[in-house]
């Protein structure tokens, strides 16, 4: 089964925001490709041996995670987060919580993330806000389809047509036109981002194609698709 991820455009364009490097292995690789610049390091950092916040973490990172973790465990649950997230964004729906919770997943506990994921969730979020602070040009709030589809092509992925409409479709007004919050761009994104991270470590060589079979594809794609519904 081969399946092949085509993008038009060799241009520079700004990597799109990072995941955790323990959430997929290819980060490691330094390259210029088919899928654009490559991204940069993440910023050493030293933990501490209690599990705590990386080195140089801001305050008020540290202070949504404090004041939501109210066992003092050192892990919140996805209705924490939630939380923590709306004091400095916006409320974000559920399901986008979970979404990010499996994308940045703690190792050792499925259902809960401690402080090194929780700043690294909140720095891609920052990166996020900027992003779609960039294509709302009308500072509506909102992004319509195309502004979506202009930021994701800024970030390399050039998402093919009808793959871009079906992608859209849950995010219909009900008037026949798709509009999204920041809520719903982040999840949208991260779900085109997640996909093509998981598609790359397939696809050794970097060049748009790889060969799967059947197992292998069903493996890679429904968990992504099924942990956060």
């Amino acid at each position: 089964m081969e399946f092949s991820s085509h993008n038009s455009s060799h241009s520079a364009a700004p990597s799109a925001p990072e995941l955790p490097p323990e959430s997929y292995d290819h980060q490691q690789h330094r390259y210029q490709s088919y899928y654009g610049n490559p991204s940069p390091p993440p910023p050493s950092s030293s933990y501490g041996l209690s599990g705590g916040f990386p080195a140089g973490t801001q305050p008020d990172v540290v202070r949504a995670f404090q004041m939501v973790d109210r066992d003092r465990s050192g892990f919140i649950d996805e209705h924490e987060l939630q939380q923590a997230l709306s004091s400095g964004y916006q409320r974000f729906n559920l399901r986008t919580i979970r979404l990010l919770m499996f994308l940045f997943k703690n190792p050792y506990d499925s259902l809960r993330i401690g402080p090194v994921e929780f700043a690294a969730l909140w720095s891609c979020l920052g990166h996020w806000r900027a992003i779609f602070e960039r294509f709302d040009r009308d500072r509506s709030g909102r992004i319509d389809s195309m502004e979506l589809r202009d930021a994701l092509y800024s970030l390399g992925y050039a998402v093919p047509p009808s793959v871009f409409q079906v992608l859209i479709s849950k995010y219909d007004n009900g008037r026949g036109k798709a509009e999204l919050d920041f809520d719903s761009f982040v999840e949208c994104s991260m779900i085109v981002k997640g996909l093509t991270d998981k598609f790359k470590e397939k696809d050794k060589g970097y060049t748009g194609s790889t060969t799967l079979s059947y197992d292998s594809f069903m493996c890679m794609v429904i968990p992504f698709l099924v942990s956060y519904n």
